[in-house]
């Protein structure tokens, strides 16, 4: 696999991992694409073997949790054709556990490629948590020093913090026919 299309790979396993509990998770319906299975095959597979899924390992979402990430994740409303059961939430050592449990030569590569997927994903966060504390360290020190260091530091944290929309095209734009 090419570096571009790991990192697309990367980019689409960030959106699928989930903040739940305080731990980020990932989605039994997730897996179960990416490991091109259907749910309920994957769901039987961690049944059946429910000694290697310890509560650490995974938990099924309350009804508020898969509520509020309902918009999230684009699943059906009851009645509808959705799901009969409440998502289980995999966190980083259940997904690992589930190569133990899933063999296929896809599951090992999506394994692979999702354990590299939070090893980037702490990294970021690590990187991120320095500058924090960096930044909190100066915004100390800087309120001696008045406005200007203040409007500075309101600029970096907008700038940590990028808008929901996405910036305006800028560029050429053809005339419509």
């Amino acid at each position: 696999m090419t570096p571009e299309r790991r990192q697309v790979a990367i980019a689409d396993l960030l959106k699928r991992i989930y903040l739940v509990r305080g731990r980020r998770v990932m989605l039994d319906a997730d897996l179960a694409r990416l490991y091109e299975v259907e749910t309920k095959a994957l769901n039987r597979a961690v049944k059946r073997n429910s000694d290697r899924f310890p509560n650490d390992f995974m938990f099924r979402l309350t009804a508020d949790e898969a509520e509020s990430l309902r918009c999230q994740f684009g699943t059906s409303k009851k009645g509808r054709g959705g799901r009969r059961y409440l998502p289980l939430a995999f966190p980083e050592q259940g997904v690992a556990m589930l190569s133990g449990v899933l063999t296929s030569r896809r599951a090992v590569k999506v394994n692979v490629a999702i354990m590299r997927t939070f090893v980037r994903l702490r990294e970021m966060i690590a990187a991120h948590g320095e500058l924090a504390a960096r930044l909190g360290k100066l915004e100390k020190v800087s309120a001696e020093h008045g406005r200007d260091i203040r409007t500075l530091f309101e600029a970096i944290h907008e700038y940590m913090n990028p808008p929901d929309s996405p910036p305006p095209r800028i560029g050429f734009k053809p005339k419509a026919k």
